[in-house]
């Protein structure tokens, strides 16, 4: 039996999550002292732990696991608001940073790694809320489609 492409994406992000958190942690800990990391390489570690430890692992085993907690809403709304999130961070650290030519310490090239790796988190999110919401709107065509002729069938009795 074949593993669905949907485990491999959220392996993807899963692993990509934790290296952002594994890289974020080590820039700030070189920057040492707490008023010198800037907010924004705090917002991709708390973007990295919302990714690895809270959002996929939802949008994995609720499906499975907690099908009355995987409202059809709920899933494309935190495919949605991840994917804004990423974009957000991505954008952000990419337009502080400097010109790879001036970026020579290993703190500098750490954030260009995790600007690369929240591009791949954003095109990932991005694939995964395009097929959320096209299930969303499958479902709600189907549900419509199921009351009309439930309709129908209970008029004629």
């Amino acid at each position: 039996m074949a593993m669905p492409w949907i485990y491999a994406v959220r392996f993807a992000q899963i692993l990509f999550g934790l290296i952002v958190v594994a890289l974020t942690a080590y820039v700030i800990s070189v920057w040492g002292y707490p008023w010198t990391s800037y907010d924004t390489v705090n917002y991709l570690l708390f973007l990295g732990c919302w990714t690895t430890f809270l959002a996929t692992p939802y949008l994995l085993a609720a499906p499975i696991y907690m099908p009355r907690l995987a409202h059809r809403f709920v899933i494309p709304a935190v495919e949605v608001v991840t994917m804004i999130f990423w974009f957000a961070g991505f954008i952000a650290l990419g337009a502080e940073l400097p010109a790879p030519v001036y970026c020579r310490w290993s703190a500098c090239r750490a954030l260009q790694a995790v600007t690369v790796f929240g591009a791949f988190e954003w095109i990932l999110f991005a694939v995964t809320t395009y097929f959320a919401i096209m299930d969303l709107k499958e479902h709600r065509r189907s549900g419509q489609t199921a009351q009309k002729t439930s309709n129908n069938a209970q008029l004629g009795v």
